[in-house]
């Protein structure tokens, strides 16, 4: 802020200028003139404006898609934008349990005197979005509208059994209900997007969000966005109705890891976000005590699906011919790196490794150290392939299995290629593809099971892909192992879940663990023994980062839950740095 002389109020102006006036009409005569022998100057010299406090936070990449809610879209960084950026109705508490968001929220309650499931929401009447508009019903409509019908979206269940939702008071209060009851409902309106700008947009729920957020309702907003340069330029929202963030700027940096590591060990980086590997730890340990480091698990586990609605897939005996060929180690090797996340190994196909209640599910024995070449050639035979030529056959035709993994995701690429070795080393043909996410989450595995004989770029037969846990468990397994549901509007059955499964005894357990009629846990020992014998999911570990903070920088608190250091963003205090132009 510039410092400068102080201004006379008009009052005071006014003031002295009687006081001339009056002294003017007295008989005094003036005081003599005095000329000054003191050196000091008559006014204060002008000051320099304090340098903004800035905090610059390197990271591994910053590319495109930034929706938090759809899977294309998911990485670390997307994870901290919507932390800083975009309100939720619940947040984790100290504990990890779901407290209400008091900055955003008056209040948020089932109501007891209705005969259907209905929760009221009252938004705070200052909460407004950085262009102006209110924070209000129709960010609730719009999120509602979009996760119950969009395809690749995360965690929709609890989206589908809304039945309606009002504006009412202006929109400051929101009435949902439900079509059941819904005991989950606080894990539903996570980071509400500002729909007065993204429901008319061209583009709109898919392209929109390519370049960040253009409305902000939180302590910071985006001020310079910068694909080429690998740079968002935060700048703090002044439009916040919460305590104003202590740090005028926040800067993410993207640059290789070598170039993070020095910027840390230089001071022009005060903070890093790593997907790091083993020889990234060692480094990151290198730069001594001044440097905290924590791992931080993200709400991800990475798995290789093996889809039953695939035409190769759809024996279960050649599914499990595909796992008995595997060295799942090793993919965990090569997904990791050696780095944290090898220590979140994952044995359950709902729960990621860090959540609470988290235990291991998978049968004893079920996999072995490595690959079991006797037990693929008999399930293959079995299966009625037979072995000629350095090929399995059936029917004329040779077993060869599609594999896909995200474009630009390095892990995912590197565990599909390491699935594609080991097959082939059991004469198992594959091709591996890498479709880029939207076409991925959105068109290929989201197969709609209205079309018999699905186009050909949804021939997938195995994928590495993200699975994402919720606070919501039984929301979760309904989302990632739950049948088709049927669209209200339209009476259209919506598409498979990722791996294309449906289990129509298990279905009534899946549907009474979201409504709270069967405990999770119990619903969960039925479900379980039925995917794992099924051979339909393989899991392999749930993705981590490192965080790294030096001395320079001070607030910074983990997050709980799932939540993230960037949840606390607004109490950061960086040091002052340079200011920026734009």
């Amino acid at each position: 802020m510039y410092r400068g002389r102080r201004r006379v109020s008009p009052a005071v102006a006014l003031l002295l200028a009687s006081l001339g006036v009056l002294s003017g009409c007295t008989n005094a005569p003036p005081p003599p003139v005095v000329e000054s022998t003191s050196s000091t100057p008559t006014s204060e010299p002008p000051t320099e404006p304090p340098k903004p406090k800035v905090v610059v936070a390197g990271i591994d990449e910053l590319r495109g898609g930034f929706n938090p809610h759809v899977l294309a879209d998911q990485s670390p960084v997307t994870d901290a934008l919507s932390e800083i950026m975009l309100p939720s109705v619940f947040v984790p508490g100290e504990d990890g349990e779901r407290v209400l968001n008091s900055t955003l929220m008056e209040s948020a309650e089932v109501l007891e005197d209705t005969d259907e499931f209905t929760v009221r929401y009252r938004i705070r009447t200052g909460a407004s979005w950085s262009d102006g508009p209110p924070i209000a019903a129709e960010d609730f409509v719009y999120l509602w509208e979009q996760l119950r019908r969009q395809p690749g979206v995360i965690n929709p269940v609890g989206y589908r059994l809304i039945s309606d939702v009002e504006s009412r008071q202006g929109g400051k209060t929101v009435r949902v209900t439900f079509e059941k009851p819904y005991p989950g409902w606080k894990s539903l309106f996570d980071h509400l997007l500002p729909a007065h700008l993204l429901k008319d947009a061209p583009g709109g729920w898919s392209d929109t969000l390519d370049y960040g957020y253009p409305a902000s309702g939180g302590p910071f907003a985006i001020r310079a966005f910068d694909l080429d340069r690998g740079e968002v330029v935060l700048m703090r929202n002044e439009r916040y109705w919460g305590p104003p963030a202590e740090s005028d700027r926040i800067v993410l940096r993207a640059a290789d890891r070598s170039e993070n590591l020095n910027a840390l060990r230089s001071g022009n980086v005060q903070l890093g976000m790593f997907t790091a590997d083993a020889s990234t730890m060692e480094a990151l340990r290198g730069l001594g005590e001044d440097i905290q480091l924590t791992t931080m698990p993200r709400p991800v586990t990475s798995t290789l699906l093996l889809r039953p609605n695939s035409p190769q897939l759809s024996d279960v005996r050649v599914r499990r011919a595909v796992l008995a060929a595997l060295d799942r180690q090793a993919l965990v090797e090569a997904g990791t790196g050696g780095g944290p996340a090898a220590n979140l190994p994952a044995h359950a196909q709902v729960l990621a490794p860090s959540q609470p209640g988290y235990v291991p599910t998978e049968p004893s024995g079920e996999f072995a150290d490595g690959p079991d070449p006797e037990r693929v050639a008999r399930l293959l035979t079995e299966a009625g392939y037979e072995h000629s030529g350095g090929k399995w056959i059936r029917d004329g035709a040779p077993l060869n299995l599609v594999i896909a993994a995200q474009f630009r995701e390095t892990s995912y690429e590197a565990v599909a290629n390491s699935v594609a070795d080991q097959l082939n080393a059991q004469d198992i043909s594959t091709t591996v593809v890498t479709p880029k996410g939207d076409e991925l989450y959105r068109t290929m595995l989201a197969t709609d099971p209205g079309v018999q004989d699905p186009p050909r770029s949804a021939g997938i037969d195995l994928a590495v892909a993200a699975r994402p846990v919720s606070a919501d468990s039984a929301a979760t397994m309904a989302a990632q192992w739950g049948c088709p549901a049927v669209d209200p509007d339209t009476g259209r059955t919506s598409e498979f879940n990722m791996a294309g499964f449906c289990d129509q005894l298990l279905q009534p357990t899946i549907e009474a663990a979201v409504t709270g009629e069967v405990p999770f846990r119990r619903a969960s020992e039925r479900v379980e023994p039925t995917l794992w014998s099924g051979a339909v999911a393989l899991p392999l570990y749930q993705e981590a980062q490192v965080l790294a903070v030096s001395r320079e920088v001070s607030g910074v608190r983990d997050g709980a839950g799932f939540a993230g250091p960037f949840s606390s963003v607004g109490e950061w205090v960086g040091a002052p740095g340079e200011s920026y132009d734009w």
